[in-house]
């Protein structure tokens, strides 16, 4: 079998904003097929680096690569962290995921039949077909986060970037959105990098690992990404990795004595 084709290259990316360095000499791909993990404590950049891929940050130095113009062809899905949406804004589910395929349009929009029909297959694959004639401002958190998956997959990309879409769900919850994002995958051959704080969530789905510490990164399997080595060479100190039952417990200090506590985003107990 052929080697999966690479969406995105990442190399030797510097980033400096506002005078402070968030990313140093950041090298990484993304694969067609992939679900990978962007993992970091919060405030490690990882916002920074989907806003990079996405074109929306300007690297200091360095390059991000899309060999199959896969971002000018608007083949990237992209759902950020927060989204405000006014509870009085008089628009149904299924137009604002139609948006997700025609919004960059000017002019009235006159949707086809096989428009409805992907804005109804994407509904379905993120289980959310019930919410289609509800207001996207009535919305719980919890759907509106499916109703925002639908919208960023409705233009079928190649890459579907997540932004922390993990954060403050309790453990039910979590691991019912990440086998959801699972079967999307599968459904929809698509590619997926989904940033957030926890590993050990993502553990049963992902295939690679970019874990970002100190402004840089380190990439690859799980397996040769989270070691006391890479981690401890990553983080400019000692860092002890413990896999228990299948977990990870990820202890950052200058000895392995020192309160877990330290990097509580990176410590699961």
């Amino acid at each position: 079998m052929s080697a999966p084709a690479t969406i995105v290259d990442v190399r030797g990316v510097d980033v400096e904003l506002g005078g402070r360095r968030i990313l140093t000499d950041v090298n990484f791909s993304v694969r067609s097929g992939d679900f990978t993990g962007l993992i970091g404590s919060n405030g490690a950049g990882k916002t920074t680096l989907l806003r990079l891929m996405l074109g929306l940050v300007q690297p200091t130095q360095g390059e991000v690569v899309w060999p199959s113009h896969a971002r000018e062809q608007r083949r990237v899905g992209y759902v950020p962290q927060k989204v405000a949406l006014d509870v009085d804004v008089p628009l149904r589910v299924r137009d604002f995921v139609a948006l997700g395929d025609d919004g960059h349009r000017y002019g009235l929009r006159r949707r086809t039949p096989d428009t409805w029909r992907r804005v109804h297959d994407v509904l379905d694959a993120v289980e959310a077909s019930d919410l289609a004639e509800r207001r996207i401002g009535a919305l719980s958190g919890g759907e509106l986060q499916r109703v925002l998956m639908a919208h960023a997959l409705v233009s079928a990309p190649e890459l579907l970037l997540l932004d922390e879409p993990l954060a403050n769900l309790d453990p039910g919850a979590t691991e019912d959105i990440v086998s959801l994002l699972a079967r999307v995958r599968e459904r929809e051959h698509v590619a997926i990098l989904l940033s957030a704080h926890d590993i050990n969530s993502l553990l049963g789905v992902m295939d690679r690992v970019v874990y970002i510490a100190n402004a840089h990164v380190a990439s690859g399997p799980t397996d040769e990404v989270v070691r006391p080595d890479v981690l401890s060479k990553l983080y400019g100190h000692h860092v002890d990795v413990v896999r228990v039952h299948g977990r990870f417990l990820v202890v950052t200090g200058t000895t392995s004595q020192e309160p877990v506590a330290e990097h509580p985003d990176l410590v699961v107990e």
